[in-house]
Parts: structure tokens; C-alpha cells; sequence
């Protein structure tokens, strides 16, 4: 049974009692603006701290390892931390709310850009690995945040106020990466190893992030939304337990399909930019030449997502996952015929940025859906761990399959991952539950 093209036709609204059709509680709309205001904010500021540190990882254990074959490991550790904290951070989420959350999320972050500061002092390779797995926490609350802005929104508004802060992130990341130069120039200010200015911004970032979402995120919209599905809820003699959220994934076809999406999605892009800033040094780019691409490629990461939230909503999720899936396949191909020209590097990438955006919105849209509102936030901190235990591989192998095989080696075995998720995409996708409307 093929999903339905317009995310209203799918999922009927179960707000307050009388509400219309795919429209939230009147008394929430004020507050659902706000709340996409206050997680649009914090997402500027993180994607300023992560735009300034993305690629220099790369950089800075290539340097301090004395190898480029390390290099990956920058990737690897910065998604395994963010698949650690996935799930933890999800509980403390369904307990503490989304405030406590993202604002202990975006400290571990502040943490973790310290420690890598200190690393590059003390030239420390094991050290540095380990602040940058504690730094993955600045991609944890970045996958919470946009989890976080459905919470409260309408059916029939998921995929587009999900992608309003995906879209937030643009600011920041883009900008970040161009501060690579004036980050080494903040570096020599302070006595510090070139490379390590730009973590110095990432901690400054994400702690004013912190204090947004402290000031900001009141009342708590994860608090709210289970407050109103518990009134909402005929009372019973005993609740039900809540499941896991690896109980929930092995119950759901519809779980296992859109997690499996983003995962791979998430693979591919992690794997080929990971290593794109080694490839463009060895054939000889400056840091500035860098810091253009990569904030190309994050541009079109973020840019376009609300049109892919708004196609997702209108032309049904499935779809859009596919229009991603094609536009990988593009910058792979891409990357295969032409890997020594600069250019064709740069529009590979931002090619990348706009795949990953398109299968990341619409598949965080499918697992929003895939089960009943008490399941969520579970779900989402399972999902939130593979999909970064995915890119954590991915740029594990990314470093070794570089050194053997080359650049355009690597997008070629990247094709393989495409044609899964293809695939899996293109089978019938199976019923949707009704109580996912919630």
C-alpha cells in the first residue's frame, strides 16, 4: 500500500476535541511558533560551533596522528559520540523534557570542544579523539532539535516545521566553516596551534545554544504534548509499560524502513565529506579553498529543507526519500568521473548536502509517524543512535578505503548504499497505523 501524497490525507488530527482536520489545539499554535523560534535559534548557534569545527577534525588528527589514514577517525568519533549520547539523551528528554535535554546536550558539546583545545596543545592523539567523541553531543541535540519541533505541531505541518530548524542550522553552519582563517588567527592570539581556533568558537557557540533553550524553552513542549495525551487518554486500571525503543523498532515495519533510511542517508554523506577536505589538501587547495566547499556542501545540507519538508507534507514522504536517494546517486557519479577537478568536487558536494537534506527530512517525518505519540521519543533516540553509529562507520571505513582506493573509489562503494535504500524505499510500504496521527 503505497503512502498517501499529502501528509494531512495521511494523518488525520488528533489535537484537542473539536479542532479541525490536521490542525493543532488552538491554544498551542502561539506556542508552537514559539517553540520552532527558540529551537531555530539554538540551531543557528550550534551549527556556528559545529560549521567551525566541520573539517578541521579531519585536519587536526591528520596533523597530530602524523597520517592522513586517521583522519576518518575525526568522522568516526564525532558520530560515535553522537550515537552514544542518542539514546540517553532521548530518556532524559521523555523525563526531564526537551529544555533539560538539548541544554545538557549543548554543554557535554562545550565540554568536548575544550578538550580538543587542550588536545592540539598537548598533541595528544588519544585525548583529541576523545573530545571530539564528547563534541558528537552537538549533533545529538541537533538531531533532538528536530524531533523536538513536532512535539506540538499539527499532522499536517510535521515535515515543514521539522525542516524550519533543520533550515536554521544553514546560518551557522555555513558561516562556520569560513572561519577556519580568522580562527587561526584567534588561535595565534591565544598562544594555541592553528587548527584549534575554530574549537574555541564551537565552545562559545554552543554555550549561548545552552542558554537559549534554558530561557526559551518554557513550558516544555515534550512536557505539554504528554500532559494532553494523558487527558486525552481514557484512564485504565494499569497503564501500559512503555516500550523500548529497540522493543518499538523490531514492532514496526514502518520504524524499521524510515530508520533504516536516515541511516544510510546518513552514511553516505558522513563517508564522502569526511574525507573530501584530505582530498582537496593533497591536491594542493588552501584551508580557505576548504572552508568554500564544505560550506557549500552545508548549505545545501540545510538551504532547501523547507521545500523538502513542504513537498514531504504535500507530495508524501516516500517521494521525497527517493528524490534524495537520486540526488546522492548524482554526486557519486559525479565524484567518480571527475574527482580531480575542484569544481566538480564542489558541486559533488553540495549535490551531497541536498541529498542527505531531502532523505533526512522526509525520513525523520516517517519516523515521527511510524507509531503512536507515548512511543516517540523512544523511537527517535534509537533512530538518532543508528543513524549516527551509520556515519560513525562510515567515515571508520572512509579513511582506510581513501588510502587503498582513492576518492573516486570511495563514492563508487558509496553507490552500493544508495541502491539499498532505493530499494527498500520502492517495496510496498506497509499500512499506516492510525493512532500515528497523534
Amino acid at each position: 500500500m503505497t503512502e498517501p501524497a499529502a501528509g494531512a490525507a495521511a494523518e488525520p488530527a488528533a489535537g484537542a476535541a473539536g479542532a479541525a482536520a490536521g490542525e493543532a489545539p488552538r491554544d498551542h499554535r502561539g506556542l508552537q511558533r514559539r517553540v520552532v523560534a527558540v529551537l531555530a535559534a539554538g540551531q543557528v548557534l550550534g551549527g556556528l560551533g559545529t560549521g567551525a569545527a566541520l573539517g578541521l577534525g579531519a585536519l587536526l588528527v591528520a596533523d597530530v596522528s602524523g597520517s592522513p589514514a586517521w583522519s576518518g577517525m575525526a568522522a568516526t568519533m564525532g558520530t560515535l559520540g553522537a550515537a552514544l549520547l542518542a539514546v540517553p539523551l532521548a530518556t532524559l528528554a521523555l523525563r526531564r523534557g526537551r529544555r533539560v535535554s538539548l541544554t545538557t546536550g549543548a554543554l557535554v558539546a562545550v565540554l568536548g570542544s575544550l578538550v580538543v583545545v587542550a588536545a592540539a596543545v598537548a598533541d595528544l592523539l588519544p585525548l583529541l579523539l576523545l573530545g571530539i567523541l564528547a563534541l558528537g553531543a552537538a549533533t545529538t541535540l541537533n538531531l533532538q532539535a528536530r524531533f523536538a519541533a513536532t512535539d506540538l505541531a499539527a499532522p499536517a505541518r510535521r515535515g515543514r516545521d521539522l525542516s524550519l530548524v533543520v533550515w536554521a542550522t544553514t546560518i551557522g553552519a555555513v558561516a562556520g566553516p569560513n572561519l577556519y582563517e580568522p580562527g587561526e588567527g584567534l588561535a595565534r592570539a591565544l598562544g594555541l596551534p592553528p587548527l584549534a581556533g575554530g574549537f574555541v568558537v564551537a565552545a562559545v557557540a554552543q554555550a549561548l545554544g545552552a542558554v537559549v533553550y534554558v530561557a526559551g524553552l518554557r513550558p516544555d513542549p515534550l512536557l505539554l504534548a504528554a500532559a494532553d495525551e494523558a487527558a486525552r487518554t481514557p484512564v485504565v486500571a494499569t497503564p501500559a509499560p512503555r516500550a523500548g525503543g529497540l522493543r518499538v523498532l523490531a514492532g514496526s515495519g514502518a520504524a524499521r524502513r524510515a530508520v533504516l533510511t536516515v541511516a544510510l542517508s546518513h552514511a553516505v554523506m558522513v563517508a564522502l565529506m569526511s574525507m573530501t577536505p584530505v582530498h582537496l589538501v593533497e591536491h594542493g587547495a588552501t584551508l580557505s579553498a576548504v572552508g568554500v566547499t564544505i560550506s557549500l556542501h552545508v548549505a545545501g545540507m540545510f538551504a532547501l529543507s523547507p521545500v523538502f519538508g513542504a513537498l514531504a507534507d504535500r507530495w508524501g514522504r516516500r517521494q521525497v526519500v527517493l528524490v534524495g536517494q537520486a540526488l546522492l546517486l548524482a554526486a557519486l557519479v559525479l565524484v567518480l568521473v571527475a574527482s580531480r577537478s575542484h569544481t566538480a568536487v564542489v558541486v559533488a558536494l553540495v549535490l551531497l548536502g541536498l541529498g542527505w537534506s531531502a532523505a533526512t527530512v522526509a525520513g525523520s517525518t516517517l519516523v515521527v509517524t511510524a507509531v503512536d505519540a507515548p512511543q516517540r521519543p523512544a523511537l527517535q533516540g534509537v533512530a538518532d543512535a543508528l543513524m549516527s553509529l551509520a556515519g560513525a562507520v562510515g567515515g571508520a571505513l572512509a579513511g582506510p578505503a581513501l588510502a587503498l582506493v582513492g576518492f573516486p573509489g570511495l563514492a563508487g562503494v558509496l553507490v552500493a548504499l544508495v541502491a539499498v535504500t532505493t530499494a527498500v524505499q520502492l517495496r510496498p510500504a506497509p499500512r499506516p497505523r492510525a493512532d500515528a496521527a497523534a
